[in-house]
């Protein structure tokens, strides 16, 4: 059944002349006066390429891929082809890793070099030199982790074949590079150029590819927005109501992904009785100290989100095995749930030896980041696998004691390690920043002050005066500078590069664990099949043993040693793992990894995802199973379409026994729509408007509770930790939270504010939509708008129509296995719309790899008016998928151009 449905809006680019250039003129409209000199530029630019002029759609296409032909390159060693299907997705064909690696960067940059060109400038803290002093916030936070810096220690780790293979690719990424110009690249490169960036791409290189993976690990990075959280809630309202705020997980309700076996001697033994360890259990933790780093989030926000932020980010992934599948084989889905945006974070790519050998092994297909070779997710001839986030603590804030260039460790003063980073910045001045670093990592504290003296971008010292009135810095002493340093795993070099090549070649359990063991951060839970018809589920990751004096909770203080990391970490051989499970069948959707009887702390009960969507995924799989049923590969694409509230059957009851107490007529006419509501969230249809009005009870009920004593850094986002919370005290009709301080005459309690919301609620839907409850679908609340997180967010209109492109109308919801996320907290004018979605949706059948399905939430290209810019969008707003061929003869009857790359030495083999 359909999720969504698709509302044609902004006009797509067939849009005739004259509507193109009315859109344009309101644009200008618009716009504020007096604009730079470069604004209107780049506006004259914008209406010459999209006047629909031939000279127009002439430098419009002219970033466009050859996706036909030949074309010469540089360093091949025989011939290669690259042959793209209907959806443009290109499958390379060649006889040797290094062109296969050649080709892959060739058409990654071919697609979507302006995007690896912006990630590149982002990771080494140079976005400024693109786009000026808004960018300079980011960088400053990028430099002072030093990102790069890390990246090109880890080149000198990584195995030599990864090397070579990133070299490969990187030289292919230079051919395309140096043998088209500037326009030919991209139209964004044109738009910046108008407004006066004198700039040129430089060469691609390894450390380019290897700093991307900073990215990921950061947006991934687990619970340190949890540690600033607690403790600006500690601060707002103490810390025994705090602690109510984030439950620690269910563990009797919804089950962890790995439920049978123990660490056995410090291994982890799938066969041994649950909770039975011969190593001892670690100290206890004593309690966090912090009270406060109020506004720590806003040096935090200043980094763009580049695969997304908030309580929305997770995956699903599950996988069955034959016995459980209706081809008798093992079906493995995957969905990681991710930022939104244009274009999408996945490129889809199948990678192909034409003869598999010990030389060329190579034969993988699936997802794809643009500026890093391999396959991230997918299968290739012998294995398939799927992430989602392990969510592991490995991040610690630590207060320090500074003083001049000193701090304080254990009684004593240690000199601050120090360093200088320049800031290049377009159309400004340098910023030129001293990072200073303690023995737990660099001050993140440093850098709003430095920032705000020199370009005024009001950051602020959050850090440093935040953790000034903290209770962690009581110990600071006059005279003491109170400075938070940021300990993260990293920040520690490792050869994570090396995980992905040895997946993407993995023939089996043994190679694949091999694999995962080299897979150091951002930790992934990853599922597992092979055509043997086993399954399987691994956890890695680098995940540091604390001392007694730090529950990883809260920021803590740096001066005392008992708070450090031990310098251990959980060994790989203890990680919890599983192959063939009792049950037939693994789940994972960022919950609990394992029971609370495991030795190790991977992260605190608190931080893990509470397991709405994986019970879910679990439920509908074993009904499927009861009597011995099994699960098609339709009926996996159709769980990953589930769009149940798992708020809903909590709330609803509680909400209904209150509809005799509301007004007749208007308002009851509303709550009226509860009783017959199933809770599902779809974007229209009978069901849809009693799934926009529940929530927006539910974004009303968060407000009437928690505003009045929350400050707004923490105000709640409807995520499914609040689910925890509000069904606690749904139980409590007295508790404190139901009632408002504001008005301290009148005591509220539960029922006082749960009716306050339905009122709220239709007030706010007639105001969104309309008086006429038929008139409601949750679809029109619930807008999915793809946005470039660079030129999309320039504020000008007609450059922005360039690049963004929606909204559509989208089902599911927070929370629900069709993980469309909102943000309740948000104050936007539409505070329904998604921040977060599946990025893609996969099913994967191992017994034949040409039945499995793909989809992407864009399209493979980066190039605004490609005709695969979006073109998976609508597909993937309904519901629907592409066949993903993956056999040669499957590939070449889908296929409909085919690109030939040959050495362009002519004495080159083939």
């Amino acid at each position: 059944m359909a999720s969504a449905t698709l509302e044609p809006d902004p006009t797509p680019p067939a849009t005739p002349r004259r509507r193109r250039i009315a859109e344009l003129r309101r644009g200008f409209a618009e716009l504020p006066r007096p604009m730079r000199w470069t604004v209107w530029v780049s506006l004259a630019v914008v209406l010459v390429l999209l006047a629909a002029t031939a000279a127009g759609v002439v430098v419009v296409r002219r970033s466009f891929p050859q996706t036909t032909g030949t074309i010469a390159i540089p360093g091949l060693e025989g011939r290669v082809e690259v042959v793209r299907d209907g959806a443009g997705i290109p499958q390379i064909y060649g006889d040797s890793l290094a062109d296969i690696a050649r080709a892959q960067g060739y058409v990654h940059a071919q697609e979507r070099f302006f995007e690896m060109d912006v990630r590149r400038h982002a990771t080494a803290g140079r976005l400024a030199e693109m786009f000026g002093a808004d960018a300079v916030e980011s960088d400053a936070v990028v430099r002072t982790m030093g990102w790069r810096r890390v990246a090109e220690q880890e080149l000198g780790l990584i195995k030599p074949e990864t090397r070579a293979f990133l070299e490969a690719y990187s030289a292919g990424v230079n051919a395309y590079l140096h043998t088209h110009s500037l326009s030919e690249i991209s139209l964004e490169y044109v738009v910046l150029r108008a407004g006066g960036l004198d700039y040129t791409p430089e060469d691609w290189t390894p450390v380019d590819s290897l700093a991307w993976l900073k990215a990921m690990a950061w947006d991934l990075r687990g619970n340190m927005q949890d540690e600033i959280d607690r403790a600006i809630s500690t601060a707002d309202v103490g810390a025994e109501r705090a602690d109510a705020l984030f439950p620690d997980y269910p563990y009797g309700d919804h089950a962890p992904i790995v439920g049978q076996g123990a660490v056995v001697d410090g291994v982890f033994d799938q066969d041994a009785p649950s909770g039975v360890t011969r190593n001892p259990t670690r100290p206890p933790f004593t309690a966090g100290q912090v009270d406060a780093l109020r506004r720590v989030g806003r040096t935090v926000a200043a980094m763009p989100a580049w695969l997304g932020r908030g309580d929305g980010i997770g995956s699903n992934s599950w996988v069955v095995d034959g016995a459980h599948s209706a081809t008798g084989e093992p079906l493995l889905a995957n969905d990681p749930h991710l930022g939104v945006g244009m274009p999408g974070i996945w490129m889809q790519m199948g990678l192909h030896c034409r003869v598999l050998s010990s030389a060329c092994p190579l034969d993988v297909a699936g997802f794809t980041f643009s500026g890093l070779p391999g396959v991230v997710i997918g299968h290739n001839n012998d294995i398939a696998w799927g992430f989602t986030n392990l969510g592991p603590d490995v991040t610690d804030l630590f207060v320090e004691r500074v003083q001049g260039d000193t701090y304080v460790y254990a009684g004593r003063r240690q000199p601050l390690r120090e360093r200088r980073e320049v800031i290049k910045v377009h159309d400004g001045d340098d910023v030129v920043l001293t990072v200073r670093s303690t023995r737990h990592g660099p001050l993140l504290s440093d850098v709003g002050a430095q920032v705000d003296a020199q370009v005024g971008a009001e950051l602020g010292d959050d850090l440093a005066a935040a953790a000034t009135g903290s209770g962690v810095a009581e110990g600071v002493r006059p005279g003491e500078e109170a400075a938070v340093a940021l300990r993260w795993t990293a920040l520690d070099p490792q050869p994570t590069a090396d995980a992905i090549l040895d997946l993407d070649l993995a023939t089996d359990w043994t190679s694949f664990r091999a694999a995962a063991a080299e897979f150091a951060v951002p930790a992934q839970n990853l599922v597992y099949a092979d055509r043997e018809g086993h399954i399987g589920y691994q956890a890695p990751g680098r995940i540091p043993i604390r001392k007694s004096g730090n529950d990883g909770l809260t920021p803590v203080a740096g001066w005392r040693p008992e708070n450090d990391w031990s310098g251990e970490y959980v060994p790989f051989s203890g990680l919890p793992s599983v192959l063939d499970p009792d049950e037939g069948f693994v789940v994972t959707a960022n919950q609990a990894v394992i029971g609370p009887g495991y030795p190790y702390r991977l992260a605190s009960p608190s931080d893990w995802d509470r397991g709405y969507r994986s019970q879910r995924i679990r439920d509908l799989l074993t009904t499927r199973f009861a009597d011995g049923g099994t699960v098609s590969i339709d009926d996996l694409l159709g769980v990953q379409l589930d769009s149940r509230n798992p708020m809903g059957p909590v709330l609803t009851p509680y909400l209904l026994d209150l509809v005799r107490q509301l007004p007749r007529g208007y308002y009851r006419a509303a709550a009226h729509l509860l009783p017959s509501w199933d809770f599902s969230q779809p974007a229209d249809g009978p069901q849809s408007a009693a799934a926009a009005y529940f929530n927006a009870v539910w974004r009303n009920l968060l407000a009437l509770t928690f505003d009045d004593e929350l400050s707004s850094e923490v105000r709640p986002d409807g995520g499914q930790r609040w689910y925890a919370v509000v069904t606690a005290l749904l139980q409590r009709p007295d508790d404190a939270w139901w009632d408002d301080v504001d008005t301290p005459t009148v005591v509220e309690h539960r029922d006082d504010i749960l009716r306050q919301a339905l009122l709220d609620a239709r007030d706010e839907l007639t105001r969104r939509m309309a008086r006429d409850v038929s008139e409601w679908t949750w679809g029109r609340l619930h807008r999915l708008d793809l946005r470039s997180p660079t030129l999309g967010e320039s504020g000008i209109a007609p450059i922005e129509w360039l690049v963004n492109r929606g909204p559509w109308r989208v089902g599911g919801g927070t929370s629900a296995v069709d993980a469309a996320a909102w943000d309740a907290s948000s104050e936007e004018t539409h505070p329904y719309e998604v921040t977060t979605a599946p990025s893609m949706r996969m099913v994967v059948s191992v017994g034949d790899w040409d039945d499995s399905r793909w989809i992407n939430l864009t399209g493979v290209s980066g190039h605004a008016f490609s005709a695969h810019y979006d073109d998976q969008t609508d597909l993937w707003a309904r519901g629907e998928t592409l066949a993903w061929p993956f056999t040669a003869d499957a590939v070449r009857a889908a296929g409909e151009d085919t690109l030939t790359l040959e050495p362009s030495d002519p004495d080159a083999a083939g």
